[in-house]
């Protein structure tokens, strides 16, 4: 029986709710990231100085939900009632039963907290227990170390590298770091996730 693709949804835990990311989310977002050359240096693109920078930055996240293959969350940090990142489901296939989550950026000031652990909590929960995913991919830049280690972290086992995969904006060519976690992998995940909160 194939795996259900992901939907618009809202997920809540004890220190953040993702739900669908909408322009309304823009200026939280701004000033949880705008004009942060750290944050955006793996990104692709042109750190965003502006707010309009931003909206088409997340235009193009919304386009790619309007068409089906992205499926983009805004991360709202539960004690302050802001949204401090965006995160999506993508490269989707339900019959094959995997999924990928990536496009994912928090504000500085939430890197190393509970954000991030309890923001793939939230995905991977949903991914395997609710949606029957067998395999949740994620990657990275083969120079972005801290990206590298923070899913290592969370328990994602190291593939290996596609090589020449995808050209920067600079038109250099990164390889891609791939990770996973299959759904028999999960429990013990899960567990380990859980303690770091």
């Amino acid at each position: 029986m194939p795996a259900t693709p992901p939907s618009v949804t809202v997920l809540t835990g004890r220190h953040v709710r993702l739900e669908p990311l909408t322009r309304a989310h823009l200026p939280d977002l701004f000033d949880a990231g705008g004009g942060d050359d750290e944050i955006w240096r793996w990104q692709g693109g042109p750190t965003p100085r502006t707010r309009e920078e931003l909206g088409e930055r997340l235009d193009g996240v919304l386009a790619e939900a309007e068409r089906g293959t992205y499926v983009p969350f805004a991360v709202v940090h539960l004690a302050s009632g802001r949204a401090v990142g965006w995160t999506t489901f993508l490269d989707v296939d339900a019959a094959h039963e995997r999924l990928e989550i990536g496009w994912t950026w928090y504000g500085r000031e939430y890197w190393r907290t509970a954000v991030n652990s309890e923001t793939k909590l939230l995905l991977l929960t949903h991914a395997f227990e609710e949606l029957g995913m067998g395999r949740v991919q994620l990657k990275t830049d083969h120079l972005n170390e801290r990206s590298q280690a923070a899913i290592a972290r969370l328990g994602a086992r190291r593939e290996g590298v596609l090589r020449r995969h995808r050209r920067r904006p600079d038109g250099s060519w990164r390889d891609s770091v791939y990770f996973s976690i299959l759904a028999e992998e999960w429990p013990p995940v899960k567990e380990r996730l859980r303690a770091r909160l």
